[in-house]
C-alpha cells in the first residue's frame, strides 16, 4: 500500500495541529492558577476585629455597632439582621481583587468614584479605621470599581481595584432587610365556658 504525497502531508499536518492543540489546552489550568495567585485580600483584618461600621449610599446612611450583638444605631435603634451583616462582613474580610491599576485623581468620575454608589467605613477593636469606596460596575458588569483606604489628598493618584459585584448586593438593601424581624405575637387563646 502506497501513500500519495498529499495524503501523507495531510496526515502529518493533522498530527502537528493536534499536538499543538493538546499542548495549549494542557497549559490553561496553570494560567488560571496564576491568576488566582495574583488575588490580594482587600483588607488585612478579621471579622471578629470589627466593632462598628457605617454604610452610606445615596438613599440612606446606616450605622451598626457590636455590643454584644450587632445593633442598628442609625437611623433608628434596632437589632440588626445577622445574615445581612455576616454577608457584608464576609465580603470585607474574605474579598479579594486580582486587578489593581493606578489612575490620576482627575479620572475619578470615569469609575463612579466621585459620587460613589456606596461607602463602607469600618472601625476595628484596635481603634483603626478602614474605608471601602464602591463606584460603578465595569464594562461587562461582573465587577465594581472600588478604592480601599483612599488617600486623604484628593489630588493624589488613585489605586483602583476591581471587586466582586456581590458588594452591590451587600450594601444596596432597604432598611427593613438590615433589621432583624421581630417575632409576631401569637394570638392568645382565652378559655370559653362550656355549657353544662
Amino acid at each position: 500500500m502506497k501513500f500519495q504525497r498529499t495524503s501523507l502531508a495531510l496526515v502529518l499536518a493533522a498530527l502537528a495541529l493536534g499536538g499543538f492543540v493538546y499542548y495549549t489546552e494542557s497549559k490553561k489550568p496553570a494560567q488560571i492558577d496564576e491568576a488566582k495567585a495574583d488575588e490580594k485580600p482587600l483588607f488585612n483584618f478579621k471579622e471578629q476585629e470589627i466593632q462598628a461600621f457605617t454604610v452610606k449610599t445615596p438613599k440612606q446612611t446606616l450605622e451598626f455597632e457590636k455590643a454584644p450583638i450587632w445593633t442598628l444605631r442609625k437611623p433608628e435603634v434596632a437589632p440588626a439582621n445577622e445574615s445581612s451583616i455576616a454577608f457584608l462582613l464576609n465580603l470585607l474580610t474574605a474579598g479579594k481583587s486580582d486587578r489593581t491599576f493606578n489612575v490620576p485623581a482627575a479620572r475619578k468620575s470615569e469609575f463612579g468614584l466621585d459620587q460613589p454608589s456606596a461607602t463602607v467605613d469600618v472601625k476595628l477593636s484596635n481603634q483603626k479605621n478602614h474605608r471601602l469606596v464602591i463606584g460603578k460596575p465595569n464594562f461587562n458588569r461582573n465587577f465594581l470599581y472600588a478604592l480601599v483606604d483612599p488617600p486623604a489628598d484628593i489630588n493624589q493618584d488613585l489605586s483602583v481595584l476591581l471587586v466582586p459585584i456581590n458588594f452591590q448586593n451587600a450594601v444596596d438593601r432597604p432598611l427593613s432587610e438590615w433589621k432583624r424581624d421581630q417575632p409576631k405575637p401569637s394570638p392568645s387563646v382565652t378559655p370559653t365556658a362550656s355549657p353544662q
